[in-house]
């Protein structure tokens, strides 16, 4: 089993940052690849960004040139820094990792963290 702690989220005006932290415990060996999804109200959970083991990343095209993701393998925790927020980029954030290099198959949750953007 591996558990997750979200940190970070928060209120936070339109064009401000965040930066989410979300430390991993337990099992930790098993982790290869770490990501965020979010889901805002009434939509999917989508994919907001993940990151392997040995640093390859990929983002939702919503993102792109905004938010940047991060691991310190040492610490087993993933970061995710938000920049120029949008009112639409408020979501409930979810912290996942997983063993398989692709971050989407299997793999544990966090309880996810609120970020609010306001215009």
């Amino acid at each position: 089993q591996v558990q997750l702690v979200e940190s970070g989220g928060g209120l936070v005006q339109a064009g401000g940052s965040l930066r989410l932290s979300c430390a991993a415990s337990g099992s930790v060996f098993r982790i290869n690849s770490m990501g965020w999804y979010r889901q805002a109200p009434g939509n999917q959970r989508e994919l907001v960004a993940a990151i392997t083991s040995i640093g390859i990343t990929n983002y939702t095209d919503h993102v792109k040139g905004r938010f940047s993701i991060s691991r310190d393998s040492a610490k087993n925790t993933v970061y995710l820094q938000m920049n120029s927020l949008k009112p639409e980029d408020t979501a409930v954030y979810y912290c996942k990792v997983s063993s398989a290099f692709n971050v989407a198959v299997g793999g544990y949750w966090g309880k996810g963290i609120l970020v609010t953007v306001s215009s």
